[in-house]
């Protein structure tokens, strides 16, 4: 497997120039295929638009959500002069479900969609015969589908005056890029991460009414409100990235700790819609079973987040719960580890992670050390911090299709999260160096294999597959050998050395990292966060094996 990240038609040439392949996949390209090799390839350089057929333009998803389509797809069709109008390979169609933001559906729907289309491509371009075919001839699911521009900001305004629904649909078919550039408190923002808020709102429309934790209510509608979770704020000589709302809109001079800050016990506030909830808990059968959900925007979970589930997880261990699990929202990013907005958007960013990584560590000494079976449920892909701590749980399980980047050595960390000693014993020595070095994705299918895993349930029907599993572990027999395993495990790591020095010793590098900046943390985190990192670009890998090359773009 040979990889190249491409930023430019350029980039492209220069990527498959080196070999010849029966075909060139390119998923969600955001540059323009140079003739050169569409012609060369013709018409085996193929592109994956989050569109169904008869569908095109750069803003397919966008408009699909604005628009309330409850059907969509996805197409592989060959790169053409006339954009996503090229002869087909491959579609297919899905649900579109509604209240979910547009970065959630890409990185689960959609992208579960187009891998089907791009494997679907490479078989049939092992045929030297195959012929694409004309979308003409082909049905159109979605009899309305037809070109559209590319969505601008007049198309996705609003004013606080118009109806919370419309509102949040506007935000949610921006998010995460680019954002509904907007006005709060006087001052511009781009909107991100909305949910619903309460109603008989006695505050003009427009108005910041109060927060909670990082997130703004603001008034809308008529009396109506909806809470804001993060924004970019303009800074005068640049926007900022995005981060937490209450301390985006703090850095322009907004008296946050001026509102009235609506707090809860997060363990009392199901079933609480009105109040922004990004921890919830229930119980399932009775007191036998507890589920702890977290909500981390787009996998990011922030210091005060992570403090937040440590103290959950304490009140839940003096429960009498068998069983409990913990885990994000199904079909949404998992956890990424450290917000690095949050991160970015502080004063002093060394000083943020570090303290943002303590929190962290705090959450996977609490999963390790709980007194009951745990269940760590990865309900989306997730990335460095992310899925090493899930291995502190005594049961890992994970939604099918889920990719998980075991590694933080390309924004310039070692990491910690207890890795030293829970993925260690989970994959081992060997395989856990390779998974921190090389950087390289791994699927469910390969997570199950080396151990990272122990179950992976499937994408439909994920929270009552969840649920049965959580039964079947509440159960005496499997109970006791979970606690049995969980015993020994723990009495015999610990026997090598205390919980502290596993801790202590990758402290140790994250510090250097952090206020040495040793590994260039702070130059890849600010690249990243506003874009200049590759890892934002189109990226082209190329498999020599199967002469594909594949693009992607997030």
């Amino acid at each position: 497997m040979r990889t190249a990240i491409v930023a430019t038609g350029s980039d492209i040439e220069n990527a498959v120039a080196a070999a010849d392949f029966d075909v060139i996949i390119c998923p969600y390209l955001t540059v323009r295929i140079p003739e050169r090799v569409t012609r060369r390839w013709w018409p085996r350089v193929v592109i994956i638009h989050p569109g169904p057929v008869g569908d095109r333009g750069p803003s397919s998803l966008d408009w699909a959500l604005i628009d309330q389509e409850r059907v969509w797809g996805v197409i592989a069709v060959t790169a053409a002069d006339v954009m996503d109008a090229g002869p087909l390979w491959a579609t297919r169609t899905f649900q579109l479900p509604p209240g979910r933001r547009k970065s959630d559906i890409y990185s689960s729907i959609v992208s579960n969609a187009a891998i089907e289309c791009i494997l679907e491509v490479a078989d049939k371009a092992v045929d030297p015969n195959f012929q694409p075919t004309d979308q003409a001839d082909v049905p159109h699911p979605i009899a309305h589908a037809r070109t559209r521009p590319k969505m601008r900001q007049a198309d996705r305004a609003f004013d606080w005056r118009d109806d919370p629904e419309l509102i949040l649909r506007r935000i949610r078919a921006a998010d995460g890029s680019p954002g509904v550039r907007s006005q709060i408190a006087d001052r511009s923002v781009y909107l991100y991460d909305a949910h619903p808020g309460r109603q008989n709102v006695d505050a003009p429309a427009g108005t910041v009414i109060s927060r909670r934790h990082h997130a703004l209510e603001v008034a809308c509608g008529d009396r109506d409100s909806i809470w804001i979770g993060h924004l970019r704020v303009d800074l005068g000589d640049r926007w900022s990235c995005k981060g937490p709302a209450t301390a985006a809109i703090g850095r322009l001079g907004f008296s946050v700790g001026a509102l009235p800050s609506i707090a809860a016990d997060p363990l009392s506030t199901m079933g609480e819609p009105a109040a922004f909830n990004d921890i919830t808990y229930r119980c399932i059968d009775g007191q036998q079973i507890g589920e702890l959900t977290f909500r981390a925007y787009n996998g990011a979970m922030s210091t005060d987040l992570c403090r937040r589930l440590v103290s959950a997880l304490r009140a839940l261990s003096r429960s009498d719960i068998r069983v409990l699990v913990v885990r994000g929202e199904t079909g949404t990013p998992f956890s990424n580890g450290l917000h690095l907005g949050a991160i970015e958007n502080s004063a002093d960013p060394a000083r943020e992670a570090w303290r943002n990584i303590i929190a962290l560590n705090g959450v996977c000494k609490q999963l390790l050390l709980f007194p009951t079976v745990t269940i760590v449920a990865i309900t989306g892909s997730a990335g460095a911090g992310g899925p090493v701590m899930a291995q502190a749980g005594d049961v890992v399980a994970a939604i099918n299709g889920a990719v998980l980047d075991v590694h933080y050595a390309t924004m310039g960390l070692r990491g910690s999260e207890l890795q030293s000693l829970t993925l260690t014993r989970r994959v081992g020595t060997t395989t856990a160096h390779r998974l921190l070095a090389e950087c390289e994705p791994v699927d469910t299918t390969q997570s199950l294999d080396i151990g990272l895993v122990d179950h992976v349930g499937p994408d439909i029907g994920f929270d009552n597959w969840l649920n049965e599993l959580a039964r079947e572990y509440a159960l005496p027999q499997l109970w006791k050998q979970t606690m049995r395993r969980k015993h020994e495990q723990l009495a015999r790591d610990l026997a090598h050395r205390p919980l502290e020095a596993y801790e202590w010793q990758e402290l140790g590098e994250m510090a250097r990292n952090l206020f040495d900046d040793n590994l260039g943390f702070d130059t890849k985190r600010r690249a990243f966060m506003n874009k200049a990192s590759p890892r934002w670009s189109p990226a082209t890998a190329i498999s020599e094996s199967a002469s594909i090359a594949v693009g992607d773009a997030t």
